[in-house]
């Protein structure tokens, strides 16, 4: 039972990730054409086109894509709650079980994008290639909203960009904040994908 809890919990985060990251990437503008992000929509085009049939998109956003995500995290939450031997919580629990997931997943998709960032950045320093791995543009056009605004406050000196260090220290207020809104326990880790 527990090879099969993990293998849920892995491939529906997988899933998960794919869908978060197209909405994320198109809120960003990120390249359509990158062959990373024809990846993401290929895989996730066939649930977002049912759930774009009746929710419309707003200025370019595609809500659906959001509402998937809500729903598959919702089915994570129900399923891994069945598979650990919990009892069934109630429909608003499971909501906002699954609210809660959804943000603490953007998080760590930024937290870890800029780590990415960073660390890919040097390789490409170092190593002497000029032209950068479409990964790596596409991590830059998913971070640039982000890391622009505390770019502007806080120039990069001597050649060094500290806007990811101000960031960082963010997301760790944010997540303190967001465990005492959601309180969230030991069961509602278990059951939750992103958290």
């Amino acid at each position: 039972m527990e090879t099969l809890t993990r293998l849920v919990s892995s491939l529906g985060g997988l899933y998960l990730l794919a869908i978060l990251l197209r909405f994320l990437l198109q809120v960003a503008r990120a390249d359509f054409y990158n062959p990373i992000s024809q990846s993401v929509v290929r895989i996730t085009d066939p649930m977002v086109r049912v759930f774009r049939t009746f929710i419309p998109g707003y200025r370019g956003i595609d809500f659906s894509t959001l509402v998937l995500a809500l729903v598959v995290e919702a089915a994570l939450v129900v399923i891994l709650n069945y598979l650990y031997g919990y009892q069934l919580p109630a429909a608003g629990e499971i909501i906002t079980w699954s609210l809660a997931g959804l943000i603490f997943f953007i998080i760590n998709i930024y937290y870890w994008s800029i780590i990415a960032t960073i660390i890919m950045s040097f390789v490409m320093l170092f190593s002497g290639n000029v032209n950068p791995h479409p990964a790596l543009q596409l991590l830059w056009q998913l971070t640039e909203p982000i890391m622009r605004p505390i770019r502007n406050i806080i120039p990069p000196m001597g050649g060094l960009d500290f806007s990811p260090i101000f960031i960082f220290i963010g997301i760790e207020f944010l997540k303190e904040f967001l465990f005492q809104v959601f309180q969230v326990d030991g069961r509602m880790v278990a059951v939750t994908v992103g958290l």
